[in-house]
């Protein structure tokens, strides 16, 4: 059934562009040229939008319901935002986190953590599904490692970035992975092999420029220095082989396939009890206080107090508030019609090389203007679908256009759910880590390129047999 829009409920055409221009503007002027905080040029966003709703003599009860279907799908994204938050709490104050920092230092060479930091997500990524509980986990620590070798951090962020979208996008536990194979109507398996055709070239060329990348930056510390970080760390943290139980924990119901809040909450649990059976001297109250704001170090040495004194649920407040700032205007921006305006015009399309380029950039501006990972996935593939049939491609096409315009260009937008997670996290934003963010620049490129060529593009009579043939 084609896309149909219902033109007496939304704003014309031009509006639509009009109030593009105005959204980039405002956020332009306040982000790129006073360097704020996104959260407040979304808020007047907001406004100006409700303003131009009332213009518009729309009933305040549709933009109340808006803004309420617009921040609804981010509800679970935002319980894991918080259950995050205390996990990392939890984690350093049980020991897991330090140890893994501890081990982290005495194994890996800074010269090579670039390209470890990479391939190690993209492991843990692919294993457990989720780019969120991978960032939040070895990424934390990876930075810390990174911290403390002095390496440019948003340097490494990216290189974690990279690593765990790359899990998000391939692993067949990744919710991306089934959404996308799901609403392209194509196995999830062969959505995954398909993949692949953009996926390993963006992989092996992100790899080549970690590589390049680690040889030229230098250790700013020297080996006496981390050895006095290990021992500091070491004296205040239970540092043991044992304290890396509750990431296994994780990894099992991962592979198990439960549920995020469930795997989280387990892994929170597990550190809870590793810290009652390893530390005889936490009380109920500190434990409270370590849960809502955090774990904090004081040992006297500075970059471990720095590395240490992190996590809890107020840490992620931010995040919170900017994400339900973000997901509100673009509900309203779905309400109004605005994307389904501007997409409009590529409905027509009907070559290959044009169809491919107007799905990534309907997910690329979905990702811009609201800021959600699913709904860059959701609306270019339910308003694409039917175009693809009729330009006799294998909807197997789209569904991994989704995922490479999609899924990895979120953690890249400052107010999109990953990009806000993850800058919070890391406490990298995302404008400085977004050139460093290879795999994640490359793969809506890389599609594009196969769009024009026609490379690993399956016209539709070859769904089950020739995957490697081309259209032309």
């Amino acid at each position: 059934m084609k896309a149909t829009i219902e033109t007496d409920k939304i704003v014309s055409q031009r509006q639509a562009i009009g109030i593009m221009i105005v959204l980039c503007a405002v956020m332009a002027a306040f982000i790129g040229g006073l360097k704020a905080a996104p959260q407040v040029p979304l808020l007047l966003c907001l406004l100006c939008f409700i303003v131009f709703g009332m213009w518009m003599k729309s009933p305040w009860e549709r933009v109340e319901k808006a803004l309420r279907d617009g921040i609804t799908p981010g509800i679970p994204a935002i319980f894991i935002f918080i259950l995050i938050g205390v996990l990392i709490a939890v984690w350093i104050a049980s020991g897991t986190i330090p140890s893994m920092l501890v081990y982290g230092l005495q194994l890996l060479s800074s010269e090579y953590l670039l390209v470890t930091s990479f391939v190690l997500t993209l492991i843990v990524g692919s294993c457990i599904g989720s780019a969120f509980t991978t960032v939040a986990t070895i990424g934390v620590a990876l930075l810390g490692i990174g911290h403390i070798y002095g390496i440019p951090l948003p340097l490494l962020a990216g290189a974690v970035i990279s690593g765990a979208f790359f899990g998000d996008k391939m692993s067949p536990l990744s919710d991306t992975t089934n959404l996308a194979a799901s609403i392209s109507g194509v196995d999830m398996f062969q959505h995954i092999r398909h993949m692949m055709w953009t996926t390993v070239p963006a992989m092996l060329i992100s790899l080549l420029l970690f590589l390049l990348l680690g040889n030229q930056v230098q250790a700013q510390v020297e080996s006496q220095q981390i050895s006095v970080i290990v021992e500091t760390i070491s004296q205040v943290a239970f540092i043991h082989w044992v304290t890396l139980l509750p990431i296994l924990v994780l990894v099992v119901l991962a592979w198990k396939k439960v549920s995020a809040v469930p795997t989280l909450l387990a892994g929170i649990v597990a550190g809870l009890l590793l810290l009652f059976f390893t530390n005889d001297t936490v009380t109920w109250s500190s434990l409270v206080g370590i849960m809502q704001d955090g774990f904090v170090a004081q040992t006297g040495v500075e970059e471990v107090d720095r590395l240490l004194s992190r996590g809890g649920i107020q840490s992620m407040m931010w995040s919170v508030s900017l994400v339900l700032l973000s997901l509100g205007l673009g509900g309203l921006l779905q309400e109004f019609g605005v994307i389904q305006r501007l997409v409009e015009p590529m409905l027509g399309v009907a070559s290959r090389a044009k169809l491919i380029f107007s799905t990534a950039l309907s997910a690329i501006g979905v990702n811009v203007l609201i800021g959600e990972q699913y709904l860059s996935i959701l609306l270019p593939g339910k308003m694409f679908k039917d175009r693809y049939e009729e330009a006799g491609l294998d909807s197997v096409n789209m569904s991994r256009v989704l995922e490479d315009a999609g899924t990895v260009v979120n953690p890249l937008i400052p107010w999109g759910v990953s990009g806000v997670f993850v800058s919070g996290v890391l406490g990298v934003s995302t404008l400085e880590y977004l050139p460093y963010g290879f795999f994640c620049l490359l793969c809506p490129v890389i599609t594009m390129v196969c769009g024009v060529t026609g490379w690993g593009i399956l016209p539709k009579r070859a769904q089950s047999t020739d995957r490697s043939q081309k259209v032309h």
